[in-house]
């Protein structure tokens, strides 16, 4: 099981860590700043730093359960045996426009009625579909709206709840494929104070205003009842 740092903050950068267990399918740290690929959001990437040596962290993954990480080192690169310790630094800029557009996305979540269907962050952009039958989603009003919730830069804050608390509200839960991990006794939310309240376990900004601005890109028809939405960063 590894501590996972960047739950409690997602600003930490770096933390010192040792190694766990190297092999074939990847390293494990007893704790790490470095987000694990899990709902839509990609892996961090970074570099582990050790007394002699450098290795660098193509990719995170989830391993045997959702405290499980494992860190992906590019081919080739040296590996440090376990019980070495290690510096763990992500790459900051990347995974900063990772938590900006997941926020934005929580953002939009709330101006389109319907569940979500399926997502993805990318870096600089992003994507939801949501289940809106016989809806036609309005691209400008949609920009006009984020940008207004971005401008009125609302605190974001993660939340905790029960599962008893979770099973009782399935408002608190948007996608459809996807069910937050519960049997721990307590599950993560994401509370954009005044805009938007659900499941959650990734990273994100402190307030809206650190988004910046944005656009709505194509909206697609994936189906009878679906609909992408996809968002970039606005230019400029």
């Amino acid at each position: 099981m590894t501590e996972l740092l960047f739950r409690d903050d997602a600003y930490l950068k770096s933390c010192e860590a040792e190694v766990v267990s190297a092999g074939p399918e990847g390293l494990r740290l007893d704790r790490t700043v470095f987000y694990a690929e899990s709902g839509g959001q990609p892996g961090d990437s970074g570099t582990l730093t050790w007394d002699g040596g450098q290795a660098r962290v193509v990719d995170t993954r989830k391993g045997d359960g959702p405290e499980d990480i494992v860190h992906l080192l590019e081919e080739g690169a040296p590996v440090p045996p376990p019980g070495t310790r290690v510096t763990a630094e992500i790459d900051w800029a990347r995974r900063h426009r990772h938590m900006r557009i997941h926020t934005c996305m929580h953002l939009l979540c709330s101006l389109v009625e319907g569940d979500v269907t399926g997502g993805q962050i990318g870096d600089g952009k992003g994507r939801l579909d949501f289940n809106v039958p016989g809806a036609a989603l309005d691209k400008e009003a949609l920009t006009e709206g984020l940008n207004r919730l971005i401008a009125e830069d609302h605190p974001v804050r993660p939340r905790w709840v029960t599962d008893a608390e979770l099973e009782a509200d399935p408002n608190l839960v948007r996608t459809m494929s996807v069910r937050p991990p519960s049997g721990s006794g307590r599950v993560r939310l994401l509370e954009i104070e005044g805009v938007d309240l659900q499941a959650c376990g990734g990273t994100h900004v402190a307030h809206t205003g650190e988004i910046g601005r944005v656009e709505i890109g194509k909206i697609e028809n994936k189906g009878r009842q679906n609909r992408r939405v996809n968002i970039r960063f606005a230019e400029g």
